[in-house]
C-alpha cells in the first residue's frame, strides 16, 4: 500500500548514530545532487506520512517508498534537471495515430530509441504527414508516464529534417493525389472556344482580378464574368476557395450555366501560394462539373492545384486570354467561313443541276414503269427457279436421310448381336453333329471289333478286345472333352468379344451417342451442329440434352 511508507521491520544491525541523517539529509548523494529538503510533503513527491517517516529521527528504520512515490521523485529530479524546451534529431518508427488524433511514435537512432507523444492539438498544425524511415527535428519536453514509470517525450513541434515541412508536405501530397488518379490526364475535360459565362475565384483586391477583366473585355466583351471574391493566403483561405468552388457549382444551374471556371491569384512565396497546396482545394477541384482553368502565381509557379485543373496558365493574364478568345479574329473567321460556305453551296447546286440533267436523259427515268414491269419479270423467274432448286435439294436430302437410315441400321448394335448368335447357333448345331458323327463312328468301329471279337472265341482276343475296347472308350471320352472344351472356349471368346463390341460396352466405357433433337441425326463433328441445335446425348445410364451455344471454326479446330 502507499501509505505504508515506512516499514516496521527491524534491521538486521543497529547502524551508529549520525546527525546528518537525523535531520534529514541522505549519508551519501545515490542518485541526484539535490537536497533531500525538497523531498517534503508540500513538494508532491511523497504523502505527508511518508515525508513525516522520512524526517524522523530515528536512525535505525531506513526510508522505504512506494513504487508511485520512487517514480514521483524520478519525475520532480527530471523536471529538474532538464530544461522545458528540448531539441531531439532522430528517425521515426512504429508510428501510429489512433482515432482521437494523437501521434504515438519512437524516435531512435543508431544506439538508442525514445517513446514519443504528440497531442491532438498540436498535431493538426502539421503540414506534412510523418511517416516511419523519415528524420526529424522535434521540440517538445520530457517527462514521466507515471501508470508506467517510463519516461516519455512530448513532441509540440515536428519538423523534417533536410528539407523544409512546406516542400515535404508537397511531394507527399503530390504523390497521394497521383496515386489516387486526380492528375490523369484522360479525366481533364476540354475548354469551351467561346465561352458565354465565367466564373473567377479569386481575391478582390489583388491585381489578378484586374488582370482578368481587363483581358476579358479587351478581346471578348460579350463574356458575361461572375466574380466570387475569396481569400487566397493565409489562415482558411483554403476552406473559402474550396467552399467558392463548391457553391458555385450548386448555383451553376441558376445562374444560366457557366461554361469555365478561373482559379488563381497574383504571384507570391511559397507560403503565401500555400492555400492552393491544400489536399480541400483538390479535392474540390476534381469534383467540379464545371471546366476549371488555374492561374496560380507566375509561370515558375506550382501548385498542386495546377496539377489538378482541366488546364493550367502561366498567369491570370494567360487564363483570360484562353477563355475570351480576340472578337476580331473571330469576325474574321466568320467572314472566311461564310465565303467558304457559299462556294461550297454554289458548287453543290452546279452538281446536283447536272446530275439532274444526266438522270433526265436517262430512259427510265422517262418510262420507269417499262423497267419496273421488267423487275418484275425477272422476279417472277428467280422465284421459279429457286423453288425448283428447292424441291430438288429437299429430295436429295431425303433420299440421303434414308440411305443414311439404312446404313445405321445395318450397323445397330442389336442387328449385329443378332448376327452373331446366329452364327453361334449354327457353329453349336454343326460341333453336336460333330460329336454325333463321331460317336456313332466309333460305335460303328467298336460294334465291327464286337463282331470280329466273336468271331474269334479264345478268351485271350476277348480280353485283348475288352481292353482295347475300354483303351478306346477313354480315348474317345477324352478326345470328346477336350473337343468340348474346345468348342465352349471359343464359343465363349466370340460371346465376349460380341458383348465388348456391343454399344452398351461402348457407352460404359464412358463413349456417348450424340443426335440432333430436330431429325435425329448422329452428330459426328462440329460442322453437323449448328448454334441454337437442340441436342440429345445418349450415355450409359440415361440421356442428357443440351442446346448448342457456337461451335468452333473449322480452322480453329485444326
Amino acid at each position: 500500500m502507499e501509505g505504508a511508507a515506512v516499514s516496521k521491520r527491524k534491521p538486521p544491525g543497529r547502524p551508529p548514530f549520525d546527525p546528518r541523517r537525523a535531520k534529514g539529509a541522505p549519508t551519501e548523494p545515490i542518485l541526484f545532487s539535490q537536497p533531500p529538503a525538497d523531498v517534503s510533503p508540500t513538494s508532491g513527491a511523497l504523502p505527508p506520512e511518508a515525508a513525516a517517516g522520512a524526517r524522523a529521527p530515528v536512525a535505525e528504520e531506513p526510508l522505504v517508498l512506494s513504487v508511485s512515490d520512487l517514480t514521483r521523485l524520478v519525475r520532480d529530479a527530471i523536471k529538474r534537471q532538464l530544461p522545458g524546451t528540448l531539441y531531439v534529431v532522430g528517425q521515426i518508427s512504429n508510428i501510429s495515430r489512433p482515432a482521437g488524433g494523437h501521434i504515438y511514435l519512437t524516435l531512435k537512432d543508431e544506439e538508442s530509441e525514445v517513446r514519443c507523444v504528440m497531442w491532438r492539438s498540436d498535431a493538426a498544425l502539421l503540414k506534412f504527414a510523418p511517416a516511419d524511415g523519415l528524420e526529424v527535428i522535434a521540440t517538445g519536453e520530457v517527462d514521466v508516464y507515471e501508470p508506467r514509470g517510463q519516461y516519455q517525450f512530448y513532441i509540440r513541434r515536428l519538423e523534417p529534417r533536410g528539407v523544409g515541412a512546406l516542400e515535404l508536405a508537397f511531394r507527399q501530397l503530390k504523390a497521394k493525389l497521383e496515386r489516387e488518379g486526380l492528375f490523369d490526364p484522360a479525366r481533364k475535360r476540354p475548354i469551351p472556344a467561346i465561352p458565354r459565362r465565367v466564373a473567377v475565384v479569386t481575391s478582390l483586391t489583388g491585381a489578378a482580378i484586374r488582370d482578368i477583366l481587363q483581358t476579358i473585355n479587351r478581346r471578348f466583351p460579350c463574356i458575361t464574368v461572375y466574380v466570387y471574391p475569396v481569400k487566397v493566403q493565409g489562415e482558411g483561405a483554403s476552406a473559402e476557395i474550396a467552399d467558392a468552388i463548391r457553391r458555385l457549382n450548386a448555383a451553376r444551374e441558376s445562374l444560366g450555366g457557366i461554361d469555365v471556371m478561373i482559379v488563381g491569384r497574383g504571384g507570391g512565396s511559397l507560403e503565401d501560394l500555400w492555400a492552393f497546396n491544400e489536399e480541400a482545394v483538390a479535392r474540390a477541384i476534381h469534383a467540379s462539373a464545371i471546366p476549371i482553368i488555374s492561374a496560380i502565381g507566375h509561370e515558375v509557379d506550382f501548385t498542386i492545384a495546377d496539377f489538378v485543373a482541366d488546364l493550367r496558365a502561366a498567369t491570370p493574364t494567360a487564363a483570360a486570354e484562353l477563355v475570351a478568345p480576340l472578337l476580331v479574329d473571330l469576325i474574321g473567321g466568320l467572314d472566311t467561313q461564310a465565303h467558304r460556305l457559299m462556294r461550297a453551296v454554289l458548287g453543290r447546286v452546279e452538281t446536283c443541276r447536272a446530275q439532274l440533267a444526266v438522270v433526265e436523259r436517262c430512259e427510265w427515268f422517262r418510262d420507269p414503269l417499262s423497267r419496273l414491269g421488267q423487275k418484275h419479270q425477272r422476279l417472277d423467274e428467280t422465284t421459279g427457279r429457286l423453288r425448283l432448286a428447292m424441291s430438288k435439294r429437299l429430295v436429295a436430302c431425303r433420299t440421303t436421310l434414308h440411305d443414311t437410315e439404312v446404313r445405321l441400321t445395318r450397323v445397330r448394335p442389336e442387328v449385329q448381336l443378332a448376327q452373331r448368335r446366329e452364327r453361334l447357333a449354327k457353329i453349336e448345331h454343326r460341333l453336336r453333329w460333330a460329336l454325333g458323327h463321331c460317336n456313332l463312328m466309333k460305335e460303328r468301329s467298336l460294334a465291327a471289333a464286337e463282331l470280329r471279337l466273336k468271331a474269334s472265341s479264345p478268351d485271350r482276343l476277348t480280353h485283348t478286345g475288352r481292353l482295347l475296347l475300354g483303351e478306346l472308350d477313354g480315348r474317345l471320352t477324352r478326345a470328346v472333352a477336350r473337343a468340348h472344351a474346345d468348342r465352349e472356349r471359343l464359343v465363349s471368346g466370340m460371346e465376349a468379344r460380341l458383348a465388348a463390341g456391343s454399344h452398351e460396352a461402348i457407352l460404359n466405357r464412358g463413349f456417348t451417342i450424340t443426335r440432333r433433337r430436330e431429325d435425329g441425326k448422329i452428330v459426328r463433328s462440329s460442322a453437323d451442329a449448328a448454334p441454337g441445335n437442340r441436342l440429345v446425348t445418349r450415355t450409359a445410364r440415361g440421356e442428357i440434352e443440351s442446346r448448342v451455344e457456337s461451335t468452333p471454326s473449322p480452322e480453329s479446330t485444326e
